[in-house]
């Protein structure tokens, strides 16, 4: 049951949040109160959902709009969203008694790299359908800041996919969609879009880009010469787009070097005439380049790592990859995809033995890279059907811990302070000061005032920013920051969050 949230706002009850325990304020069932119940679903957050311009989400019945089409007029853009209150638990409300530019900045100051918890909640808020902020105009600054942070992030589906439900007819928001088309390998559908609406090219490099692929050459070399003539194009573009339009004079010619800022634009150009460049170096959407079947092996698995770690990409599909084949090579990378394919082998067979001795080394690999919860999500559960003993067994149990059966887990260890946090009621007074500072959010520690202020102004969006970046400095080792994080999570209703964070925390100790 989704708990009601507007119940949050009533001023009688926020003035209370800082004096009564948190445990009164969230119930005592011991099942997690959970205010997104999709996360008990996906706790990976990914929507993995198969968005593509052309195919609506089978889950959550989205229909994907011809991206000629605006179904809604550009003051109403900040409440487009792909997940209805209904699906995510937030009220409508959740950005309507805010200011967009302080909703932008919250959400712009959001670490892609943070906690799996916290990623979670990012990408609900992300694409959660709300009201728009109080102030919102033709400028939709929050919904920008969404689509921008997503493609930060690598969700570049869901960065699509929510363009086209705004309906990409403005200068900004087709933009956007141009770069994320490029940046998914759909060149072919940006361009037939930006040919059918030139006035929204993003510049002169785009026009003429697709203008030479329709096959109009000759208005493309046309429209090159005059951007040149006009002071209209960089050095480095118009050397691109000459030898896009014709290789054949630069055969033999020493091969560019890439400069300036990268954008989808020049990687694609770099890409058509042979000069290809790596994504590793490159910002985190343009591994997605690397994820195709063109690309090596070993690219591919750099590439879904780097997007596993936002949770841009499903484990699944990481494990698919780490699968692939047989690792030709020792050393890095390979090691760690040797190690992984002898604990999945291992599991597969259901052999005790076998994963005793193949986890410590599968786990240490994951914990190199920051892959923890995704190893956790994938063998967590599985973790728990076998005998184990010892070590093995305790292992086996903190594991299962960062995956969605951690009330399960709890149950088959000891009973031990991490066993009482995943079941909402750890020990109160624990010596290690971390256990501490996270046993008090669950034992009476209030919301901080500056954020009871907000709920009681109905500012629920930004309360929940703000604890996220109370968390994350929280994780960073600011112990008072974890207590306020949890605490004010709790008191929402997004308990089921943060014991995953706080497990995450206790499990995964990054201090330092």
């Amino acid at each position: 049951m989704v708990p009601d949230f507007p119940k949050f706002l009533y001023p009688a009850v926020l003035c209370a949040l800082c004096a009564a325990p948190v445990s009164a304020q969230v119930g005592t069932s011991n099942a997690p109160l959970s205010a997104i119940e999709w996360l008990k679903q996906q706790p990976t957050v990914t929507l993995d959902m198969g968005l593509t311009p052309t195919t609506p989400d089978p889950d959550f019945s989205l229909e994907t709009p011809k991206i000629a089409v605006s179904p809604l007029g550009e003051e109403t853009l900040d409440a487009v969203g792909l997940l209805p209150p209904h699906v995510t638990g937030l009220p409508r409300t959740l950005w309507a008694n805010s200011d967009a530019n302080k909703i932008s900045a919250l959400i712009e100051s959001q670490r892609p790299e943070a906690l799996p918890a916290m990623q979670a909640l990012l990408y609900t808020l992300l694409l959660a359908e709300a009201d728009p902020p109080k102030d919102a105009g033709t400028q939709y600054a929050a919904l920008l800041a969404r689509i921008d942070k997503l493609v930060e992030m690598g969700a570049l589906e869901q960065a699509g996919a929510l363009i086209e439900r705004a309906g990409a007819t403005t200068p900004a928001l087709f933009k956007r969609w141009f770069d994320v088309t490029l940046l998914m390998g759909d060149e072919a559908l940006a361009c037939d879009a930006l040919m059918q609406a030139p006035h929204l090219a993003p510049d002169y490099p785009s026009r003429i880009f697709c203008t030479a692929r329709s096959g109009d050459w000759r208005a493309a070399a046309l429209t090159l010469d005059t951007a040149k003539a006009l002071g209209l194009i960089s050095e480095e573009m118009d050397a691109l787009l000459l030898r896009f339009l014709d290789p054949e004079l630069f055969e033999g010619e020493p091969i560019l070097v890439a400069a300036g800022e990268p954008t989808p634009l020049k990687y694609r150009l770099y890409e058509a005439i042979g000069e290809g460049q790596t994504s590793a170096s490159l910002p985190r959407p343009y591994a997605h380049a690397d994820l195709r079947e063109t690309a090596g092996w070993k690219a591919q698995l750099e590439a879904a790592e780097r997007l596993a770690r936002t949770s841009a990409l499903q484990e699944n599909r990481l494990l698919g990859i780490y699968t692939e084949r047989k690792p030709a090579a020792s050393g890095m990378i390979w090691d760690r995809v040797a190690a992984l394919q002898a604990f999945d082998n291992a599991l597969l067979a259901q052999d005790p033995a076998a994963v005793a001795d193949t986890l410590p080394a599968a786990w240490a690999a994951m914990h190199q890279v920051d892959l923890e919860v995704a190893f956790a999500r994938l063998y967590g559960a599985d973790l728990l059907t076998l005998p184990l003993q010892g070590t093995t067994a305790r292992s086996a149990r903190d594991i299962a811990l960062l995956s969605t059966e951690y009330e399960r887990a709890a149950q088959a260890g000891p009973r031990d302070f991490l066993a009482g946090l995943a079941q909402g009621n750890p020990p109160r007074t624990p010596t290690d000061p971390l256990h501490r500072a996270i046993a008090d959010a669950f034992h009476g520690a209030g919301v901080p005032q500056e954020l009871s202020a907000m709920l009681v102004r109905g500012q629920l969006g930004e309360v929940i920013l703000s604890a996220m970046s109370l968390m994350d400095a929280g994780a960073a080792g600011d112990l008072r920051a974890l207590t306020e994080a949890l605490a004010t999570l709790r008191a929402v209703g997004l308990e089921d969050t943060a014991r995953r964070a706080a497990l995450q925390v206790a499990l995964l100790d990054r201090r330092g």
